[in-house]
């Protein structure tokens, strides 16, 4: 307290002021540094407080300054001091002070009060809440841990502080909040006011952050509330500064939570729970229901809180009724009781409480728990219901049981409630739990006067230290009870305000575990003799041992013991009475006594029927499960059984029938399907269960169970009885549910499902797993096939969840969230065309993380909407063929939303919102906010619509059915459809989607008006091109649009924080959108192996770039591409019937195993997907009959694998000894194969018995004839010759048939990595590229003798030195002509005849580190660090020019500009590693100049606008200004010195306001983040500095090993912009202004940038990542397009001058892309 606090200066305790209750100090004085209190004493204290929020009451004195520090402690231990004062004039921040400005407007001044969120401070009129969680999360990201210090400075009035993680209400008191979906303020810390007058007459609430309370103005000033009040928090202003303000906001109340509508201008509502006429009340925010909290009210009356504006709730109100729930049990199975007639039972289904009556199987609820039941009771008399929930402190409810009314509400002296017994008459209510301490303790509550408006007074408590499992009033005399547990028995009574217990003497029984009781009520029997006997009261108690205690209740003592053994031995008789027998009894957990008959039921499954002296087993009846209770009812003829497996159901004693009440799964529900025709539904659980149930009676029809996977999806074939399920391993399954039988399985998958859907006509299913893949099924027959995979399409390792996967209502669009979680995907479901990609990663204020979608969601199709939530809480709605944001629906609800729904009708749309469903009128656009339902008691997994649209189905602990009220309207008509594409003024109506020339639709963005969202007409729909035909060329260019693109990049004036981003400008939507498409890829993979096939007399040819397999045809030139793979391609093969190509890539970072893809050759489509291999794959074959495909696993991996080309099923798989290097399957022989490895040659051998396959094999080593070495590759020849080559250069020669080698001659001086055997020719291709062709015919001669072979006969006829090592080679029959490919990346055609060689297709061996153009785009030129400078023609890309220069690197490269003279003077000066540089004349093909101005590499060059000076960067930071035409440097600048110069850009200047002379402006970057803008003339000697700019570096910056580049480039659409991407504190573009002097625009990038380029015609900047990426922005539009396609980092991009093409370049990779308009 203050009273103890220290203090200094000028502080007075003012007393007890009458109004106040409580201590008041007045802090004055003229410095407030100097007059203070503080908590706690010294600094070295801690006050420790860890309450999210801070609450003060203060009160301001006049208009003086005050201060207020608070220093709160982070969880990494940092302090970090948090201060408001109405001295500071702006907000400032540091890493460890936190300043803000506190205004008080003038008529607030006496009535100030401030509300700090995460502090609350409350202080005679002026109640200040500050959450201070939210202010470190916000202001500097870090995590609050708890409050350390305060310090209250003048001047100021101060009554006192708290802090608590609730959020209260201030104008809301206990009796008031407990009508309310509010957490009122505490007792003791409510502010008291008058009778008449309100609370916001007398104070002022100020509440820091304030997000969630944003109310416009004009809405204020309709409201009802008083009329001053306070509005805080950021508001309008650009910082954050907390505002006493005196605008009204609520008529008695402010709402925690707002449900804003999607529009600007909507009005904040409270959410409306769901309420039955007989239902409590449950607040359903986060601060209540999702934290645990509980309301506590007497009565039950619906509660909504009143508009602030004059948009009205949808109606009906509430518009959906609880019908029907399935499931049983959550906390425990043993609770389930009989009604007094016999004719309903009643029991728990998590939080809900069920009355079923038996008869009509009708349900009654009771809604109101939060959390899940733990025990619950009914009286004698069906009046009084009680039930207490779980959790710490436990909640108990008091219900009317006949109008369902909750008459009390209390909290439990008990921590928790595990047993609740009711006296017959419903006076006496007593309840078994454990305390905070962990004690057993009992609880006697007087009830008698709940009925009649009072309250439940506790009577007597008592404390024991024996085990209690079970507690039961006699029925027979209110004031006795009986309990038992391990090893005791007690008999209680109530005396007066007394709980006594009595131990019974057990005797030798006292070490029994007893699990149940029950009373038997004394009985008036007539003696022999004529006489009147009452028996005495009995109580008989089970064991888990199978024993049964009947003890007298007035003796308390054991008048008999029986023991129960299992029921009988195969062929015995029934079990009889036997006590205390050798062997294991029975596990009884329960038993019921009535006046005949015990009925007990165990553990083995069984509920038996006795007599009461236990002789016989009368009747029993065998459950799926271990009864866990049972109950007799009243009349003696049922039984209620529960198990713990969630069965509940009775016996029927008299007919001898066991019928079942409910089933249940016993784990929470993962996903949901629901089938039309036979009105069935289907659910998947996390107890491993699929079960099918009728929608009509609620009942199970079938279940399938999975001990060794878990099942993950479900759907249901619309037409057929067929169910598809998906499972943890990667299976989908279809069964039948006529047969009950699986149909097919398919295990095209390596991770868990994740989705599984089918399209409306039942045709296509498509299934994801959690690798990333997707796969598409053909269901028109029962035998569902496979018709391809996609792999890394679909976000890896998202959980399983049923909005993962979205189809159209026309079939036509499948939408996913993939590539990543950051994006949201749109195919044709037909061709799996990507028709559509949507990013969706803006960046959430509130984590500081970049937002990521969660689940889709299509609408009807006449609306052409597609919804997608996001973890950010927002439910966006954007045109399913543009990628336009139609509407926002944000702060949906606190959590992200798994599960979206929308109705056919488009009135209703559905949301799982953790534990409540929430339903939003879809229609209205300024809708007022959901209808929130309550009754799960954990997070809702799946919410959807009946077949019939008239129900709603939401599980999750349990599967809720809920009536929908609304009337149905006889024409169908969606919301928001103006008739006939017929817009008004102002609607932003969107114009139809049209197809471009690749059938990809054209994208427009919507004017950014957050006002007045656009509609979409009645005639948009789905993009042209969905009709199964497919563009091989345009696979590679998805069609990208971001979300909100209006918030894609804005301006801002020098932003000091992440959060100052938002911008104050939006860019203007031009009207033409653009794309890329993939065109060309320059280069062949040279550091593969076999990966080229050529078929002469088809002319297939296919050769891979990267990840890329390229199908070209050799007499035009045309490629088609076909993407999938992860990883860099390995190696091909094709069939002998060149219809299959099977391709093979290494392991990478989202695939975990190698991957196969298996390509029909015809259509160009990835057909199959396997994957066994972990690391690489060195080789591929194919059999003779192409029946199976053989590989062979790297160094590593060393396995040998076999698979069937049918269906893609592994056949066998064998882990080598040693590493092989090459296979090959005998071409003339049956079965057999061979391999090649370490000195060894291994044969095997292929047999088949049905479906098995098993291998046999036989090793022969190498002789030593041949010398040492390993066998590098190999080929078969005429029967039965084998030709191997050797690492050292011999190529050796095998007879199969004795498994001998006979000859071997020396082919090379290096490794023999290839041969070819056709018509007696042999080709062999060494490392040191040397191709020969060998005459073999007389080697079969000299098979026959033997050993003594000699190589003079062979003879080598041809041979060609290539540019470097083969790595592959195709020839025809004849071996006459051939196409081989070499490590330098090129493609040779081979003609021996001629004995000549032509390049086919040639790359660079190295790195590409620069690509420039022509002035006229008719060439291209590149260069890289072998040395090369290559020109190429644009039209063919063909090789036209090479320049080469040994044992150099070419480092940069430039192409003089057009203003140089005529096209015969267009030069190319280009940079190398020795710090020289050479002009080459490009008409002339020859060297014109070299020079050496450097003493380090060159690292960047450039001419100037005249052509006639050349500038240059070296690796120290030296530019060098030269003049090619004399070869003289006449100018250096060392102002970069000491860091490489990364950049260097020349344009011509135009902006006459920069203040300096000169013809050209040009900028050097450099290294350690410096740019420096220069103008010049060169003519006249002139150089100025222009500007100078330093941005700030992090520690650590580095991208996959290496550090991102500083780069910058002139805005060519703006010449007084400049560009600039680098290493800093954010992954961002920075756009600077010359002439402001400042930073205008921002734009966010994924990750660090590693490349750079800007389109003038355009406005496109395209931008490269390390992470294989590449990101197309529209600075005219703000939208961004990502694509994937090189295998490496994207260190070079670059726009042709016409932007009409983009060269992106990955080490010696070079892709071509179309730049095309939609």
């Amino acid at each position: 307290g203050g009273g103890r606090s220290p203090r200094s200066g000028r502080v007075l305790e003012l007393g007890f002021p009458r109004t106040l209750k409580g201590a008041v100090y007045r802090i004055r004085g003229s410095v407030s540094a100097a007059n203070y209190i503080q908590l706690p004493k010294t600094s070295s204290q801690s006050l420790g407080l860890t309450g999210r929020y801070l609450y003060v009451l203060f009160r301001p004195l006049s208009s003086r300054p005050f201060v207020i520090h608070l220093d709160v402690s982070t969880e990494d231990g940092q302090v970090i001091r948090v201060s408001f004062s109405n001295l500071f004039k702006e907000f400032k921040s540091t890493a460890t002070w936190l300043q803000f400005p506190f205004i008080l407007e003038a008529r607030t001044l006496q009535r100030a009060v401030g509300l700090l969120c995460g502090l609350g401070i409350n202080l005679g009129r002026h109640r200040l809440n500050l959450d201070l969680q939210d202010i470190l999360l916000v202001y500097l990201n870090r995590r609050y841990s708890h409050l350390k210090s305060v310090r209250l400075c003048a001047s100021l009035l101060v009554r006192n502080l708290y802090t608590s993680d609730l959020c209260f209400e201030p104008a809301v008191t206990g009796p008031q909040g407990a009508k309310l979906p509010l957490t009122p303020m505490p007792r003791e810390m409510a502010f008291p006011v008058p009778k008449g007058e309100s609370w916001h007459d007398r104070y002022i609430h100020v509440r820091f952050p304030s997000d969630r309370l944003k109310v416009p103005s004009e809405l204020i000033q309709k409201s009802r509330s008083p009329p001053e009040a306070v509005l805080l928090g950021p508001g309008p202003q650009p910082l954050p500064c907390l505002v006493a303000s005196s605008k009204a906001v609520w008529d008695s109340v402010s709402p925690v939570v707002q449900m804003p509508s999607p529009t600007a201008v909507s009005t904040p509502f409270a959410p409306k729970p769901f309420l039955k006429p007989w239902a409590q009340v449950e607040a359903s925010d986060v601060h209540t229901a999702a934290a645990g909290t509980h309301v506590l009210t007497h009565e039950s009356v619906p509660v909504a809180l009143e508009d602030a504006g004059s948009c009205k709730p949808f109606l009906p109100d509430p518009v959906l009724r609880l019908k029907g729930v399935i499931g049983f049990g959550g906390h425990s199975t043993r609770q389930a009781v009989w009604t007094a007639d016999g004719t309903a039972v009643v029991y728990p289904c998590h939080s809900v409480i069920i009355v079923l009556r038996v008869d009509t199987r009708e349900q009654r609820f009771f809604l109101g728990h939060t959390d899940k039941v733990s025990a619950l009771a009914l009286d004698g008399g069906n009046s009084l219901l009680a039930s207490a929930q779980a959790g710490a402190p436990s909640v108990m409810r008091l219900w009317d049981f006949q109008t369902g009314v909750c008459l009390s509400l209390f909290r439990s002296p008990m921590h928790a409630v595990c047993s609740l017994s009711f006296a017959d008459s419903g006076a006496l209510l007593c309840g078994v739990g454990k305390d905070r301490h962990g004690r057993t303790m009992v609880v006697a509550w007087g009830t008698g006067q709940v009925g009649l408006g009072g309250e439940a007074a506790v009577l007597a408590k008592a404390h024991t230290d024996f085990d209690i499992q079970a507690f039961r009033v006699a029925r027979f005399d209110e004031t006795r009870m009986a309990s038992c547990g391990q090893g005791s028995v007690l008999l209680w009574r109530l005396r007066g305000r007394v709980l006594r217990s009595c131990p019974v003497d057990l005797g030798e029984n006292h070490v029994l575990h007893f699990t149940d009781l029950a009373f038997k009520q004394a009985q008036d029997s007539w003696r022999p003799d004529g006489r009147q006997e009452t028996s005495a009261a009995m109580l008989f108690v089970c064991s888990h041992s199978g024993h049964v205690l009947e003890i007298d209740c007035q003796r308390v003592v054991v008048k008999h013991a029986h023991r129960l053994l299992p029921t009988r031995t195969p062929g015995g008789p029934r079990p009889q009475k036997q006590t205390f027998s050798s062997g294991p009894g029975i596990a009884i957990s329960s038993l019921s006594v009535s006046p005949a008959v015990c009925a007990v039921g165990s553990e083995d499954g069984y509920l038996r029927l006795w007599p009461l002296d236990f002789s016989s087993v009368l009747l029993e009846a065998e459950h799926e499960g271990p009864v866990s209770s049972v109950c007799v009812s009243p009349d003696g003829l049922r039984v209620l059984s529960t198990t713990s497996s969630g069965h509940l159901g009775f016996l029927d004693t008299p007919a001898r029938v066991y019928r079942v009440l409910a089933r249940s799964h016993t784990a929470p529900v993962l996903a949901l399907a629901t089938e039309q025709r036979r009105g069935q539904l289907a659910t998947v659980s996390q107890d491993r269960t699929v079960r099918i149930w009728d929608l009509a009676t609620l009942q199970q029809l079938y279940d399938f169970t999975s001990s060794e996977e878990a099942p993950c999806a479900v759907t249901f074939h619309p037409t057929r009885p067929t169910l598809f399920c998906g499972f943890s391993s990667g299976a989908v399954r279809s069964f039948s549910l006529e047969a009950a039988e699986v149909l097919v399985e398919h295990k095209c998958h390596r991770g868990a499902v994740t989705g599984l859907i089918a399209t409306p006509d039942g045709r296509l299913l498509f299934s994801a797993c959690r690798q990333g893949s997707l796969a598409q099924y053909s269901c028109a027959d029962p035998q569902c096939r496979l018709l391809r995979v996609a792999a890394d399409v679909v976000c890896p390792d998202a959980p399983a969840r049923p909005s993962a996967l979205a189809i159209s209502g026309d079939g036509s669009l499948l939408a996913f969230v993939g590539p990543s979680r950051h994006t949201v995907t749109v195919m044709g479901s037909a061709s799996l065309d990507e028709l559509l990609r949507v990013g969706v990663s803006a960046l959430d204020p509130a984590s500081g993380r970049l937002d990521s979608a969660v689940a889709v969601c299509f609408g009807p199709t006449a609306l052409g909407h597609l919804l997608v939530s996001t973890s950010s809480n927002r439910v966006v709605v954007l045109d399913a063929a543009s990628g336009h944001v139609v509407r926002e629906l944000p702060g949906v609800h606190p959590g992200p939303c798994p599960s979206l729904a929308l109705s056919e009708d488009a009135r209703f749309l559905l949301m799982a919102a953790g534990r409540a469903v929430k339903v939003w009128d879809y229609g209205t656009k300024a809708s007022p906010g959901p209808q929130v339902y309550i009754g799960h008691s954990e997070p809702v997994q799946a919410v959807t619509f009946s077949p019939d649209q008239q129900q709603v189905l939401s599980a999750g602990d349990a599967i809720f059915f809920w009536d929908i009220l609304a009337t149905t309207e006889n024409e169908q008509s969606f919301p928001g459809i103006p008739p006939a594409c017929e817009a008004g003024p102002g609607t932003g109506q969107l114009e139809d989607a049209e197809s471009g020339a690749s059938g990809l639709p054209e994208q427009r963005v919507p004017k950014p008006s957050p006002a007045s969202p656009p509609r979409l007409g009645i005639c948009a729909r789905p993009p042209k091109g969905g009709d199964g035909t497919r563009d091989t060329r345009n696979l590679g260019t998805p069609h990208t649009t971001c979300l909100a693109s209006h918030k894609a990049f804005v301006l801002a004036k020098v932003s000091c924080s992440p959060n100052s981003a938002k911008g104050t400008s939006l860019p203007t939507p031009s009207s033409q959108r653009w794309r890329l498409r993939l065109k060309a890829v320059v280069g062949y993979s040279g550091n593969g192996r076999a990966n080229m096939v050529w078929k002469p007399d088809t002319g297939f040819f296919a050769y891979t770039c990267g990840r890329l397999v390229v199908v070209e045809d050799l007499h035009s030139g045309a490629q088609q591409l076909w993407p999938g793979h992860p990883a860099e391609i390995s190696t091909l093969a094709l069939s002998h019937s060149a219809q299959v190509l099977a391709s093979a890539s290494g392991g990478s970072s989202t695939a975990a195993h190698c991957q196969i893809r298996i390509w029909d050759v015809s259509g160009g489509l990835c057909q199959h997907l396997i994957s066994h291999h972990s690391t690489s794959v060195l080789a591929l074959a194919f059999s003779p009959d192409d029946r199976l495909l053989v590989t062979l696993g790297g160094h590593v991996d060393r396995t040998l694998t076999l698979w069937s080309v049918a269906t893609c099923d592994l056949v066998s798989s064998t882990r080598l000894p040693e590493p092989v290097y090459g296979v090959a399957f005998n071409p003339w022989g049956a079965g057999e194969l061979t391999c090649v490895g370490q000195s060894a040659v291994t044969f095997w051998l292929l047999q088949q018995h049905g479906a098995d396959v098993s291998l046999q094999v036989h090793r022969e080593p190498v002789p030593e004839a041949v010398g040492a070495g390993e066998l590098t590759s190999l080929c078969y020849g005429a029967p039965p010759l084998l030709y191997c080559g050797t690492s050292s250069g011999q190529v050796c020669v095998w007879d199969t048939s004795a498994s001998r080698c006979f000859l071997a001659w020396e082919a090379d001086n290096s490794g023999i990595g290839l041969l070819l055997f056709s018509g007696f020719r042999l080709v062999s291709g060494s490392n040191t590229g040397r191709l020969c062709l060998w005459a073999v015919g007389a080697v079969s001669e000299l098979r026959r003798k033997g050993s003594g072979a000699r190589s003079s006969s062979v003879l080598m006829e041809r041979e060609l030195v290539l540019d470097g090592a083969v790595v592959s080679a195709s020839f025809d029959d004849g071996v006459d002509m051939g196409i081989v490919g070499t490590t330098a990346g090129t493609l040779w055609f081979v003609s021996w005849a001629e004995g000549t060689s032509t390049r086919l297709i040639s790359g660079h061996r190295s790195k590409v580190n620069e690509v420039v153009f022509s002035p006229g785009e008719s060439h291209c030129a590149t260069c890289s660090e072998d040395g090369s400078v290559r020109v190429w023609s644009l039209a063919s890309m063909e090789l036209v020019i090479q320049f080469q220069v040994l044992n150099q690197s070419c480092l940069c490269l430039a192409w003089s500009p057009p203003c140089c003279g005529r096209p015969k003077q267009q030069r190319l000066a280009a940079g190398y590693g020795d710090g020289s540089l050479r002009v080459f004349s490009v008409s002339r093909t020859a060297m014109e100049l070299k020079m050496r101005p450097h003493m380090a590499a060159l690292t960047a060059v450039a001419f100037s606008t005249d052509g006639q000076t050349v500038l240059s960067g070296d690796k120290d930071g030296l530019v060098a200004v030269s003049r090619p035409c004399t070869g003289m440097t006449f100018r250096v600048l060392s102002d970069h010195q000491g860091a490489s110069i990364s950049t260097i850009d020349v344009t011509h200047k135009e902006c006459g306001d920069l203040g300096v002379e000169g013809t050209d402006l040009w900028l050097v970057a450099s290294g350690d983040q410096r740019v420096s803008i220069w103008a010049s003339d060169w003519l006249r000697n002139h150089c100025e500095l222009v500007d100078w700019l330093s941005f700030p570096t992090p520690a650590t910056t580095e991208t996959q090993g290496q550090l991102p580049p500083s780069l910058a480039a002139f805005c060519p659409w703006d010449g007084a912009l400049l560009m600039y991407v680098g290493p800093g504190v954010y992954k961002e573009v920075i756009l600077y202004n010359l002439c402001q002097k400042q930073v205008v625009e921002k734009i966010p990038l994924p990750f660090f940038a590693m490349s750079l380029s800007l389109s003038l015609g355009t406005r496109l900047l395209a931008v490269g990542f390390a992470e294989c990426m590449l990101r197309l922005v529209d600075c005219a539009t703000g939208t961004t397009q990502d694509f994937a396609g090189h295998d490496n980092a994207v260190h070079l991009c670059r726009f042709t001058p016409s932007a009409r093409l983009l060269f992106t370049a990955a080490l010696n990779e070079i892709l071509v892309w179309e730049v095309a308009s939609c």
